[in-house]
């Protein structure tokens, strides 16, 4: 408000000062002078009356009577700025401080909105978050048995994704966009915003926040073609009732059959889910359901290489390295539900609590090596399966209160989350897997499906946290203090168990240096439970205690004429866990990464978006054991990305939106030695869509070409030491409202 009313103060000066010189103002140039003023701030001006009925009005320079015309109404009415045309939010959620701006959010973040998921014609949540943002790294490979994907350098599971602000309800492994309205990438360690993810992602968090139903009526379907011959449906419907709309209804369908652009690749995807809500005058209550169930025939799990190997010329894209048999499955199921009250205009109270359950099997290889210089790969075979059950809650109470000239937003919740798993199958299948060539891959008979138990473990964390947003100077200085404390518990039938507690502190604060630009600095830690050595090291059953993080971070935002930047700097130190080379999973050391960040997004031209940055990072191994190593960089992300995400909407046909993507990366290093590396590369993309009324039928056409050139590149997968990036593939849709 502060914002528009500047701008109305300097168009009530241009008038005295035009006034003061007997100046003639007619209606049409006080909207044009209006209108002008618009092209450069961001307000709205509407009028009272309409334009086309004005006269000639004379402002006196004697302030005499008889000169006087009383001017129609001109209401200025303050709107945030739409600089990103649907792309990106205007605000993101952090943690249980709740919703924040852009220039008032003291860490770096970035919310897609459900328009831009759906121009992307994402399938998966790596297609969201990893496509423009450059401090997100994604090894390019598709159809693995997880999404993959390290944000400022460290590896985040997708078993830590939020979903409203809650852990441990989201599909587990892989999840399908369509149910969310916005996700948001918070960038850094997170423990006192969102308490310790469950699979202790460090270098950030993403939140999954459901769609819910709007005041107008919904019906939407979409229907859509992925190379080579996969099709599928999305029906998106939602109504309110009752008076004043107060209670919701939103249901969201996908089914995806068919195969995809690599070769003997299969993918099929199944999503139901029910958002639920109702809002009264004081409370709110929420309630999501969904179920959900992925399927990979033909699945990537990568290959390795046998020491003194050097990293062999990447076949064509679309061979599948794999076993053509071989089949990942993951079945989901999911529910939370959410009360808010607000006791009074300055206090309110709310708590969520929710389940999941996830059904996992796995059947392929468990290790594929490349054993000579022409590519010959010897596979073993393994077949894995588990049953997972997550329990979470979170209750909490948020207020607001002034001390003299300081304002004061608090927040206090505790959090609680639970899951117990139970495994299953046989890490090598005896008598099964066969040699064949990379170049020229033939795959015998399937392995009989066998998955006797295994063992049985679980996970407890309980916190409490507490923080206060601290503001002056008409809320342009802001400063956050809060800590958490929590408690990790771990149970196994196989490992040691345990049960430690932690404090995590953490600070922030925001300065907005004018209407415009606000500079930040953060200094937050992480808690993550303790590694688990993988399946193929000698110490495969070795848990390790729980470790700290710290970030350290400041930055620049600046939101001004339609558009976004930022700039920030930051350094996040882990202790480093690898497997070594006598093959075992060892804790030892440190890593650190530093970094510098630039991300811009919004409107270089009228019709012309960019979305996209710049991440340059130095990550080292800083502290190692008897210094074996140390300084090295370490393995499965780039150091360097760029990426462009272009938008243009043009004036030759209306309505039709022509797009480019840009990702370029630098190598990636495979073994902690840095004798081996993944070449860097540069990916692009291209697409077009058109939206028109067939006879008041809304369609929005949709059709993308991704990886242009067919580029053949490696990536590194978890688990393993390469695999082929995606090869050229063909995405159509169209959705019809009706």
């Amino acid at each position: 408000m502060q914002y528009g009313q500047n701008c109305l103060n300097q168009v009530q000066l241009t008038l005295q000062k035009s006034a003061g010189k007997g100046f003639k103002l007619s209606r049409l140039g006080a909207a044009q002078l209006l209108i002008s003023l618009g092209l450069y701030l961001p307000i709205s001006v509407v009028f009272a009356q309409n334009p086309v009925d004005a006269d000639i009005a004379t402002i006196p320079s004697n302030g005499g009577e008889q000169d006087r015309v009383i001017l129609p109404t001109i209401i200025l009415k303050a709107e945030s700025a739409q600089p990103l045309v649907g792309q990106l939010a205007n605000t993101s959620h952090v943690g249980f401080l709740g919703e924040k701006k852009y220039g008032e959010t003291p860490f770096q973040t970035q919310a897609y909105t459900d328009k831009y998921i759906a121009d992307r014609q994402a399938q998966e949540i790596t297609d969201v978050i990893a496509a423009t943002d450059a401090s997100v790294f994604s090894n390019g490979v598709t159809g693995a048995w997880s999404e993959n994907y390290y944000i400022r350098g460290f590896a985040s599971s997708s078993g830590d994704m939020s979903m409203n602000g809650m852990f441990g309800i989201s599909p587990f492994y892989r999840t399908s966009p369509e149910m969310f309205e916005q996700i948001t990438v918070l960038k850094g360690p997170s423990a006192l915003l969102n308490g310790m993810p469950p699979a202790g992602s460090i270098g950030g968090t993403v939140d999954l926040k459901t769609k819910r139903a709007g005041d107008q009526p919904l019906n939407r379907f979409t229907a859509s073609y992925m190379s080579d011959s996969q099709f599928g449906g999305h029906i998106d419907v939602s109504r309110r009732f009752g008076e004043n709309n107060a209670f919701g209804v939103r249901l969201n369908g996908v089914y995806r059959d068919g195969q995809g652009a690599v070769d003997d690749q299969e993918k099929k995807t199944e999503l139901l889910s029910l958002g639920l809500d109702w809002r009264g005058e004081r409370a709110r209550i929420s309630a999501d359901l969904y179920t959900a169930e992925d399927r990979i025939d033909g699945v990537t799990r990568g290959i390795n290489l046998a020491t003194g190997i050097t990293v062999p010329k990447p076949p064509k894209p679309t061979i599948l390295l794999n076993p053509d048999w071989s089949f990942v499955r993951s079945k989901d199921k999911g529910a939370m539900l959410r009360a808010e009250y607000d006791v009074n205009d300055q206090f309110m109270i709310y708590a969520a609590y929710g389940q999941s359950k996830t059904d996992y099997q796995y059947n392929g290889t468990m290790l594929s090596t490349v054993t000579d210089n022409k590519g010959t790969l010897d596979n073993t075979i393994g077949q894995l399966a588990f049953d997972l059950a997550k329990t979470s809650a979170d209750v909490g109470l948020k207020g607001t209160f002034n001390t003299g000239q300081i304002g004061h937003q608090w927040v206090m919740n505790a959090t609680y989350y639970q899951h117990d798993q139970n495994d299953y199958g046989q890490r090598m299948v005896h008598g099964a897997g066969n040699t064949t060539n990379i170049y020229h891959p033939v795959w015998g008979k399937p392995a009989e499906l066998n998955l006797p138990y295994l063992f049985s473990s679980s996970l407890e964390t309980r916190s409490y946290g507490i923080a206060d947003t601290l503001s002056t100077l008409e809320d342009r200085l802001q400063l956050t203090l809060g800590l958490r404390h929590q408690r990790v518990k771990t149970a196994s039938t196989t490992a040691k168990n345990y049960d430690q507690s932690a404090i995590t502190p953490g600070a922030a604060i925001v300065f907005k240096v004018t209407d415009y630009m606000s500079i930040y600095a953060n200094y937050i830690e992480g808690l993550s439970k303790g590694g688990q050595a993988p399946a193929t090291a000698f110490n495969s059953d070795t848990v390790f205690a729980p470790q700290k993080t710290k970030q350290k971070e400041v930055g620049l935002k600046l939101e001004y004429d339609h558009f976004q930047h930022s700039l920030s700097v930051f350094e996040i130190t882990q202790p480093n866990l690898y497997l070594d080379s006598d093959n075992y999973y060892k804790s030892d050391g440190e890593q650190r990464n530093r970094g510098v960040e630039w991300s811009f997004a919004g409107n270089i031209l009228h019709d012309v978006r960019v979305l996209g940055g710049v991440t340059l990072l130095d990550p080292e191994l800083s502290k190692t054991k008897a210094g074996i190593n140390q300084g090295n960089v370490p393995t499965g992300f780039a150091k360097n990305q760029a990426k462009l995400g272009l938008e243009w909407d043009t004036v030759l046909v209306p309505n039709l939106t022509l797009t480019a993507n840009m990702t370029a990366v630098s190598k990636q290093y495979l073994n902690q030695e840095n004798s081996l590396y993944a070449s860097g590369h540069t990916v692009y993309d291209v697409g077009a869509r058109y939206h028109l009324d067939a006879g008041k039928l809304p369609v929005t056409l949709r059709a993308s070409i991704h990886n242009l050139t067919n580029k053949a590149y490696w990536g590194m997968p978890q688990l393993s030491n390469l695999a082929l990036g995606a090869p050229r593939t063909y995405m159509l849709s169209a959705s019809f409202d009706f």
